[in-house]
C-alpha cells in the first residue's frame, strides 16, 4: 500500500503532504484523502464538512480562523495556483505568531494540512483557482475571527509581484490586527 510522503514545516502539526498518485500513459489515479493513511503520519481527521471555493487572479481570502470552535483543514487545489499561508495561533504553542506559506497547485499537487488553532488564508496567483477544503469541525459563522493580511507585526512575504492587485472581501478588510489578536486572548 503507498503512503502519503509529507514535509514538515517547523510548526508543530501543520504539514505539506504529497498525495498518493499512479499515473501512467492513460493519466492518473490520484489519492488526496485516506482516513488510515492520514494518521500514519500524525493526522487524525474527522471529517465533518468538504467546502470548494473559486477565484480570480489576485483574490485574498483571510486571514480566517474560529475561536471557540476551531477547525482543521486539508486544503488542495483543483485548478490553478496559490500561496497557502497559516499562522499557529495556538496560545501555549512554542511557535505561537509565527507562519509558514507554501505554493500549491494543481500541478505540483502538495497538499497543506492547518491543525485547529491557526489562522489561514490564501493568494490567487493564477487567473482562474479552485480550492478544496476537507474539514475537522463545522463551519461557526459567528465565532469566526481573522488577522488582517498585511499585518506589520507578523510580516508575512505574500509574492505580491505576481498579481497586478490584492482584491480582499469587506470581511477580510475589517479584520483585527496581531496585537489586537493577542490582547484579546
Amino acid at each position: 500500500m503507498a503512503e502519503f510522503m509529507y514535509e514538515e514545516t517547523g510548526i508543530e502539526g501543520l504539514k505539506i503532504i504529497s498525495p498518493v498518485v499512479a499515473e501512467d500513459h492513460r493519466g492518473y489515479f490520484l489519492k488526496s484523502f485516506e482516513k488510515n493513511l492520514l494518521k500514519n503520519i500524525g493526522i487524525d481527521l474527522n471529517v465533518t464538512e468538504i467546502n470548494e471555493s473559486k477565484s480570480s487572479k489576485g483574490v485574498l481570502r483571510g486571514l480566517h480562523m474560529q475561536k471557540e470552535y476551531p477547525q482543521a483543514k486539508l486544503i488542495r487545489v483543483l485548478e490553478g495556483e496559490i500561496y497557502d499561508v497559516a499562522v499557529d495561533l495556538r496560545k501555549d504553542s512554542s511557535t505561537f505568531g509565527q507562519w509558514r506559506g507554501v505554493i500549491l497547485s494543481r500541478e505540483n499537487r502538495k497538499m497543506y494540512y492547518v491543525p485547529k488553532g491557526f489562522a489561514h488564508g490564501f493568494l490567487a496567483l493564477s487567473e482562474q483557482v479552485v480550492i478544496t477544503y476537507t474539514c475537522d469541525g463545522e463551519y461557526v459563522p459567528e465565532d469566526e475571527k481573522g488577522l488582517i493580511w498585511n499585518d506589520e507585526d507578523l510580516k508575512i512575504d505574500w509574492p505580491l509581484e505576481r498579481v497586478e492587485e490584492v482584491i480582499l472581501s469587506e470581511k477580510d478588510k475589517k479584520w483585527s490586527t496581531y496585537k489586537e489578536f493577542c490582547e484579546l486572548k
